[in-house]
């Protein structure tokens, strides 16, 4: 094994912060990951980890070497680019995150698609509806369907998403219609919410005739996966705000049904972020290319024909 293999191994572990989790990515085993940083270790005279029983700390001197070491590869990286871009072959790992919904609809079924026009290039997809530190986690890219705030970051928009109330035939049974957004906050009706530790968004905005407003709901019900939510949603346990790509398939069939389509929530983008460097990497151009020109091209069909109030 190489030195650069070495390196490559000692940032992963260092972003990570977990031998397992880094040897994963690296496609080796636990013991080889060890083995490298235990050589990079013996080769430089210093200790870079203090290991314990759940997770590895950088050392003073790891933090150092780290600062060095990033740059070593992204000089190599650099090199590589120049030649990829003469080449036209890229090649290596892309490392993306993504919320649940993005990743299984749109991000996962273009990845055999993209692989065949790429073949050296190999997808590491991380799936999650809660934040993504792309620098704290090694992600080249990560996908967002929302509002980004991260400045540091470089954005592209893909497109809008269209979002909407709506709820299960047997719960409007149940539990009437609302006929204002403020009865969802009155208590009169079960709303069920997306939320998970660290999550800072607990209402819902809407469209009123004074503007978009911020409305306090409650309910019984919650979860930090968007499509548990709407499995409940299908049993009749409450209301739910989703983007319509998500729940296009039970509107036309009925099995949900729009309430309050005049307080529609404010549509949500889908875009990318990634850091500005990365950019020039052919591979994480491509794939970003790719994936956007798929969602826009599923987005714009989904949306043919429907009229959602504005």
């Amino acid at each position: 094994m190489s030195y650069i293999d070495n390196i490559r191994t000692f940032v992963r572990v260092y972003d990570l912060g977990n031998m397992s989790a880094a040897a994963r990515d690296q496609r080796i085993s636990p013991a080889v990951a060890s083995s490298r940083i235990s050589q990079l270790e013996d080769y430089l005279g210093v200790r870079l980890f203090q290991r314990t029983t759940r997770k590895l700390h950088p050392t003073e001197q790891g933090k150092l070497f780290y600062n060095g070491a990033t740059q070593v590869l992204n000089a190599i990286e650099d090199a590589e680019t120049q030649v990829q871009n003469v080449t036209q072959t890229p090649r290596g790992s892309i490392y993306i995150g993504t919320p649940f919904s993005i990743g299984r609809r749109f991000i996962a079924p273009a990845v055999p698609a993209f692989k065949r026009v790429y073949p050296m290039i190999d997808i590491r997809m991380r799936l999650s509806d809660r934040g993504i530190d792309i620098a704290g986690e090694g992600l080249d890219m990560a996908f967002f369907l929302g509002l980004p705030k991260d400045s540091s970051l470089k954005m592209k928009k893909i497109g809008d998403c269209p979002r909407l109330l709506c709820a299960a035939p047997s719960y409007f049974k149940a539990r009437g219609i609302p006929q204002s957004p403020q009865e969802l906050v009155d208590g009169l009706h079960d709303c069920l919410q997306l939320r998970f530790p660290g999550a800072t968004e607990f209402q819902w905005p809407l469209k009123t005739a004074n503007g978009i407003k911020s409305f306090a709901v409650a309910g019984p019900f919650e979860t930090d996966d968007g499509d548990i939510l709407t499995n409940w949603a299908l049993d009749g346990l409450g209301i739910i705000l989703k983007p319509y790509f998500e729940v296009m398939q039970y509107l036309k069939s009925g099995a949900l049904v729009p309430v309050l389509p005049n307080n529609r929530p404010p549509d949500l983008q889908i875009g990318c972020l990634y850091p500005h460097r990365k950019q020039q990497d052919p591979k994480t151009r491509f794939f970003i290319d790719f994936i956007s020109q798929r969602i826009s091209k599923s987005m714009k069909s989904l949306m043919k024909g429907t009229q959602l109030p504005r």
